[in-house]
């Protein structure tokens, strides 16, 4: 090392503004005057926690502290500091520090200090919320019983540029900077409060659509019997209020909240909603929606039903992002089945027999978890379509698991909806998989779920205009769905039963895109192209499915309860194509 550097431990604190180029593109001499501002304040803080300013390019800041305890008392204290002279500030033009720190050994020079410490404080920094603090895990344990803080730990993180994966923690900055307002325990199951959504218009008239739709939203998400709902009256104190979503989440008692504005223009109405986590403030899903006032009574039903159907799905990805930042030792019957779900994705035995061994776990912990039970079913359902054999133990299994939860006083609407399909493909028993279905969208009209899989059911047994209906619905409501390939199939099979080949192809090209781990699809896809005569383009697809599958036969088809008009069918495009039998 040359005689002008030096290596020393110390903790490094990176700091950035959230949004800065937006804000420097609506209004740049402003921004720069608030920015200087800001850092005449913030600035002198970090010297008088002993730290150094390192650079200030931009609207960053890189400081180094000889203490790590000191380093994260400077964070607080920039924070608080940032956040009492943002309170007089106007909402768009609040400036918010992002902030990470590191331990970790860096090197001097006469100009400069650099090393992975830094870069990692640079990238804690990135995945910091805005007015947040991410700590390292080092950290973590070096501040640990030294300052009075409550930390989130969000698991490991895999940084770029970073060759190990780092373990990173969230400071929770409000109860570290002033005293809380009394908090509500989270009940046991994940929990929304749905709030008064905003009369943007200014036209009372809109006040009653805008209330009367919440209403309506909140009934429906009642219907999710795994979710927690905070009734109207509750919710509904902070009408008209300028509240934080994470101060509702403390005082609700609620993991996530949904809130939404009206706006009129002419005959026209945009309605605004949002999903945000209330704990960390992150926005898990947001659209618009636009409609006439011709008829609001209808344009209610419609956004109603809309955000009924997406709001589950999206609250369910993140209930598993949060179980997989749990440690092992920590988790519960319903953190396994959440770890379970991401391996459903595939529909393929590799990945259901990861999933099985957590569902058979939250089982042990809980033997009558109802939804558990049904993806079992579903995971012997999948090993024994798509494994060599056709092994009865997966068949018995699969049906006993299935025929518990239709037997239960489950109001689960996704749990009835996929031990339809076991009921379907395992026992053969069409009319309990199609009142199974009927049953679960009796309870909950809007499950995403329910409507897919109705779709599968209805087209398998040749019902096409039924299946057309509820594949056309379950995409109108939850267009990003992992079940998207079930609509899709649903569709080609409709098509396929009236010897529309070409269009059966086409939608079946599309399952395959949203599903493209799923062997099944590429067969269906191969035999419905081998029907209309295009074997050429068949070929390399059935070639993909074997890769997949090595050992497909294609007398499974016999096993997917298919009526005659649609098995004859697939099984002549089998044959044609010479796929093993």
């Amino acid at each position: 090392m040359p005689e002008s550097q030096s290596r020393r431990l110390a903790a490094i604190l990176a700091a950035d503004i959230a949004g800065y180029s937006a804000l420097m593109g609506a209004d740049e001499a402003r921004t720069v005057r608030d920015l200087k501002g800001h850092q005449a304040v913030v600035l002198p803080m970090v010297g008088d926690f002993g730290g150094r300013i390192i650079d200030t390019a931009g609207d960053g800041i890189l400081a180094e502290f000889p203490s790590v305890v000191n380093a994260v008392k400077c964070a607080v204290a920039i924070q608080s500091k940032m956040a009492e002279r943002n309170a007089a500030i106007e909402p768009e033009r609040r400036m918010q520090f992002r902030i990470g720190i590191n331990i970790g050994d860096v090197v001097h020079d006469e100009a400069r200090i650099y090393g992975d410490g830094i870069n990692v404080a640079a990238r804690l920094e990135g995945i910091a919320d805005p007015g947040g603090i991410c700590i390292s895990g080092k950290v973590y344990d070096e501040i640990m019983g030294r300052v009075d803080l409550t930390c989130q730990d969000i698991g490991e993180q895999q940084f770029k540029n970073i060759a190990r994966p780092v373990r990173a923690y969230r400071v929770r900055v409000n109860s570290a900077v002033r005293a809380e307002a009394p908090t509500l325990a989270l009940p046991d199951k994940p929990s929304i409060a749905v709030l008064a959504f905003e009369n943007m218009s200014g036209d009372p008239e809109q006040e009653y659509f805008a209330d009367g739709m919440v209403d309506d939203i909140i009934t429906g998400l009642s219907r999710i019997k795994w979710l927690f709902v905070i009734a109207r009256n509750s919710s509904f104190t902070y009408k008209g209020k300028a509240v934080d979503v994470r101060q509702v989440g403390r005082e609700l008692g609620v993991r996530y909240v949904l809130e939404g504005g009206v706006r009129k223009a002419g005959n026209r109405l945009r309605i605004t909603t949002q999903l945000v986590e209330a704990e960390t403030g992150a926005h898990l899903w947001a659209d618009k929606f636009d409609g006439s006032l011709e008829d609001v009574f209808d344009l209610q039903d419609q956004i109603t039903d809309r955000v009924v159907g997406i709001v589950e799905p999206s609250l369910r990805r993140s209930e598993v992002e949060r179980s997989r930042r749990k440690h092992p030792e920590n988790l519960g019957a319903y953190d396994l089945y959440l770890r379970a779900l991401p391996y459903m994705a595939s529909v393929m035995p590799a990945d259901a027999r990861i999933a099985a061994g957590f569902l058979d776990d939250a089982l042990k912990l809980d033997p009558n978890y109802i939804a558990a039970k049904a993806f079992r079913a579903w995971c012997h359902e999948i090993c024994f379509t798509t494994e060599p054999g056709f092994v009865e133990a997966e068949r018995n299994a699969g049906v006993h698991h299935a025929r518990a939860v239709i037997a239960s006083s489950t109001d689960d609407a996704t749990a009835l909806a996929i031990a339809a399909l076991p009921m379907l493909h395992l026992a053969k028993d069409h009319e309990a998989a199609l009142s199974t279905i009927e049953r679960a969208l009796s309870l909950n009209a809007s499950c995403a779920t329910a409507l897919y899989m109705g779709a599968h059911v209805h087209a398998f047994r040749g019902n096409s205009a039924v299946a057309t209906a509820y594949a056309e619905r379950a995409l109108r409501l939850s267009p990003f769905d992992p079940l998207l390939y079930e609509a899709h199939l649903a569709l080609a099979l409709a098509s396929l039963q009236t010897e529309r080949y070409d269009e059966a192809a086409s939608r079946l090209a599309k399952a395959v895109q949203a599903n493209s781990g799923f062997s099944t699809l590429y067969f269906f896809c191969a035999m419905v192209l081998g029907l209309a005569g295009r074997a050429d383009e068949a070929a390399p697809i059935a070639r993909r499915g074997l890769e997949l599958e090595p050992g497909f036969r294609s007398r499974v088809i016999f096993e997917f309860g298919l009526v005659p008009a649609i098995l004859d069918k697939l099984v002549e495009g089998a044959r044609k194509l010479g796929l093993p039998e």
